[in-house]
């Protein structure tokens, strides 16, 4: 298997948690968007909260020259620690997040 399945399939197994997560007192449900053709990988919670229509995204991955982007990252804990702890090396790993100036101090890759 090369990097770039393996990253998929670690990314995919990751975010599959995400898809049973129960909100209190709000009916929002989790939907996973897996594009492994151009590498992205969204949870979006959708559903309703308080009579108003609620549809954000919680995580987006992207796979962009063998590294993980985290694009978007709404996570408690957040995704990085579970990418690291899932064996990605911290030099394969974006925060896109994370204004450009920034990220040569956060341990993490630069680009």
């Amino acid at each position: 298997m090369d990097k770039l399945e393996t990253y998929q399939n670690i990314i995919r197994s990751l975010l599959s948690p995400y898809l049973n997560i129960k909100y209190a007192n709000v009916d929002l449900k989790n939907r996973a968007a897996y594009d492994n053709q151009n590498n992205q990988f969204i949870i979006i919670s959708e559903g309703w909260q308080n009579n108003k229509h609620f549809h954000s995204c919680l995580i987006h991955l992207e796979i962009i020259n063998e590294k993980i982007w985290i694009q978007c990252d709404n996570t408690e804990a957040g995704i990085a620690t579970d990418l690291v702890n899932s064996g990605i090396p911290k030099e394969d790993i974006v925060l896109g997040i994370q204004e450009p100036s920034v990220r040569k101090y956060t341990g993490f890759a630069i680009t």
